[in-house]
């Protein structure tokens, strides 16, 4: 097949070699493909170069994930059209590179698709807009972590493709140890940055440093940047779950109900605080707000989302709810539901048959 456009794809690297064989076979269908190798001394090179994967090796000190993007960019030739950058641990499904050309237009800069960045085996859980094919002119890396595309262009034209797949398989024995320091470092370069604030609160949070992430989250908050409602309502979120863990209960609810004004259309607020009221034992209010959950049908493709508003665990604290106010044909109803999502949960296969123990109860 005769193609338009060159592409390439590009990624860094580091003791990699059991993802080489399977990343290698998703990306072969670019023209050329670029890594830039870290400092890896396993058989990640020997293996990408097996596959006639172009390597460089080069050692990053300080580490940046910045300067290792853009040092592995600098890899990929000037004549190429559209720039891939992808990670090891990611596998596109077949027939990307034809989709890309077919969204792809002459004055096209960069491209958006479908990112699964957590998956149940082939099932998405979490699955948000990537952006991380562009054009090879005009753009750079910014930031030490959670870094992100910066456009020097006059004018940025985007391109929005459903039909282009990534899913994220993970290698889960890899620590995030470096990502704190490097989000504080990313703070510090740019106090204004209001992506990285956030994250920095999230990340004290991760940490349980609660005070640290409520006092950072409030400055997110505050920032003339933080514009974007979802992450406002995540801020908010954080804050709450932070005084729920320091047991400032009231405060926590305060938070929460902030996070649902915020971002109605979401159901995560409401879900976290349906949460808090289950374990206080107000189970009408449980129900209030998890009914109001589920009202809200769309899933909107974001980074924020949480797993929790969308698996069996609204059905399963609605059945909870209800067998504790002694209504148990709903509460079975309820478990019926959350089974419907995960029918090999044991936790919900024992709610079950307590729920039936209690119906067959005589009175």
């Amino acid at each position: 097949m005769k193609y338009k456009y060159k592409v390439c794809v590009y990624a860094i690297c580091k003791n990699e070699e059991k993802f080489v064989d399977r990343w290698y076979e998703s990306m072969k269908e670019a023209d050329e493909i670029y890594v830039l190798d870290t400092g890896s001394d396993d058989e990640t090179v020997t293996k990408l170069k097996s596959h006639g994967v172009n390597v460089k090796q080069e050692k990053i000190d300080p580490w940046r994930f910045d300067v290792a993007r853009n040092k592995s960019l600098d890899l990929v030739p000037m004549d190429t059209d559209i720039c891939v950058c992808t990670d090891l641990d990611e596998v596109f499904l077949p027939g990307w590179r034809e989709k890309i050309e077919k969204c792809w237009k002459k004055d096209t800069t960069r491209l958006r698709y479908i990112y699964n960045w957590r998956l149940d085996g082939d099932e998405p859980i979490v699955s948000f807009y990537y952006e991380k094919t562009h054009a090879r002119r005009g753009y750079k890396w910014v930031h030490p972590v959670h870094e992100v595309l910066s456009c020097s262009l006059n004018e940025e034209r985007v391109e929005i493709s459903d039909e282009i797949i990534l899913n994220h398989y993970p290698d889960q024995t890899k620590s995030r140890g470096s990502y704190l320091p490097l989000l504080e470092l990313s703070v510090k370069e740019d106090p204004d940055d209001d992506r990285n604030m956030h994250y920095l609160g999230r990340e004290y949070m991760y940490y349980g440093r609660y005070n640290e992430a409520i006092e950072t989250l409030i400055k997110h908050l505050k920032l003339k940047k933080a514009t974007w409602n979802l992450e406002r309502a995540a801020s908010m979120r954080f804050i709450g779950r932070c005084y729920l863990n320091l047991g400032r209960i009231e405060e926590a609810r305060i938070w929460y109900l902030k996070a649902i004004d915020e971002a109605p259309n979401l159901r995560d607020g409401l879900v976290e605080l349906a949460m808090l009221e289950y374990n206080q034992k107000n189970y009408l209010e449980v129900i209030n707000y998890l009914t109001r959950a589920l009202m809200i049908k769309n899933h909107e493709r974001i980074y924020i989302n949480e797993v929790f508003s969308w698996d069996y665990t609204i059905y399963n604290l609605l059945s909870c709810s209800y067998y504790y106010l002694g209504l148990f044909d709903i509460s079975l109803f309820y478990i019926n539901k959350a089974l419907e999502i995960d029918d090999i949960n044991e936790m919900l296969k024992e709610n079950k048959r307590i729920i039936l123990n209690k119906i067959k109860e005589p009175n």
